[in-house]
């Protein structure tokens, strides 16, 4: 390999759950993913829940403490949005954090929309469709669209000036993402210039292909796709749930925390398919909860990795705060070397 040849340095990130009523302790995740040099920080975002229902005040927020790490979401779900209020937020947002946001957006997580309806109104159309026309208009507005003239009755504004959706941020729309599980989406993304998010699952075709297969053919999909709209190979994130530990007891505390089925090795919790995306069939990743090498040689062994520019650890939800920045810290120093070494 030429010195040409050479890759450039997987980015490296954490995507962590962290509930309002313990924004401290994920202030304190934050700040020390900061002091473990990752590059980016994600937040889990839930509605009717606990889990940063308004990531982007919480980013804001966090963001005053931590000064250099980038910040994001995985992901907004655009079925509760309205695409000028988020095109609002998301630049104020990104202004606050000095150009460090990192937004994914994505399409909504339940199969069972009527729970959503008292709150954020029904949909009067397909969710798929109502997805898409938001995302449309959204990255419209933040492309700086016209979308009125001014009148007499704005004041300090001349009669007739285009008004834009504000602020306008010049670097905010190649900053964006999209959560895409199929190929289809995956493409989409591509098409329109976004980033793109890969969680860890993916939407089972029936063919009983593996996670990493499916996987690896949404994000080919996708790198097809952005070359061929002009916009080169485009950023792909992909996020996995390994806990690294070092002690038996560490083992069997986080083995008890994680409700994914077994495999025959008491550190692996196997790939395994259940009815999750939107209430239709999925398959999930594994989740290897060993020791640090042992993680590393499987995120090595995974070719979404290797395929990918951003990977990004996903704390196991539920675990008190001291467990999560122990296995944060874990990765961060025993697993993130290992992976760079190797991969580079």
């Amino acid at each position: 390999m030429t010195a040409t040849e050479l890759r450039d340095p997987p980015r490296l990130g954490v995507l962590a759950q962290i509930d309002s009523a313990q924004l401290d302790d994920g202030r304190d995740l934050i700040l020390l993913a900061e002091e473990l040099d990752l590059d980016v920080a994600y937040l889990r975002v839930r509605h009717l829940q606990d889990a940063s229902p308004s990531p982007l005040l919480v980013l804001a927020a966090l963001g005053q403490h931590a000064r250099r790490i980038e910040l994001g979401t995985a992901v907004i779900p655009l079925r509760f949005e309205n695409a000028g209020r988020l095109a609002e937020d998301l630049a104020t947002a990104d202004l606050l954090l000095g150009g460090r946001l990192r937004a994914g957006l994505g399409s909504g997580y339940s199969a069972h929309d009527a729970i959503y309806a008292r709150a954020f109104g029904a949909l009067a159309a397909d969710r798929a469709d109502h997805v898409d026309r938001v995302l449309q208009d959204l990255l419209s507005f933040v492309d700086g669209e016209i979308v009125a003239g001014a009148d007499a009755h704005i004041e300090g504004v001349d009669p007739g000036t285009p008004l834009r959706v504000q602020p306008q941020v010049p670097g905010l729309r190649r900053r964006l993402a999209y959560g895409a599980a199929s190929p289809a989406r995956a493409a989409m993304a591509g098409r329109a210039g976004l980033g793109l998010q890969l969680a860890t699952m993916a939407p089972d075709d029936g063919s009983g292909r593996s996670f990493e297969v499916l996987q690896l053919e949404a994000l080919e999909a996708y790198r097809e796709a952005s070359r061929a709209a002009g916009h080169g190979e485009g950023h792909v994130m992909v996020s996995r749930q390994m806990v690294p530990v070092e002690t038996e007891e560490e083992l069997e505390r986080f083995v008890s925390l994680l409700p994914r089925e077994r495999a025959a090795s008491p550190a692996v919790l196997a790939e395994h398919r259940a009815p999750e995306i939107g209430g239709h069939a999925a398959v999930f990743s594994q989740v290897v909860v060993d020791e640090p090498l042992a993680v590393a040689q499987a995120l090595l062994a995974d070719p979404v990795v290797h395929a990918a520019d951003e990977i990004a650890l996903v704390l196991p939800v539920g675990a008190p705060a001291e467990d999560q920045r122990r296995v944060l810290r874990a990765f961060g120093t025993l697993v993130a070397p290992h992976l760079l070494a190797a991969i580079l």
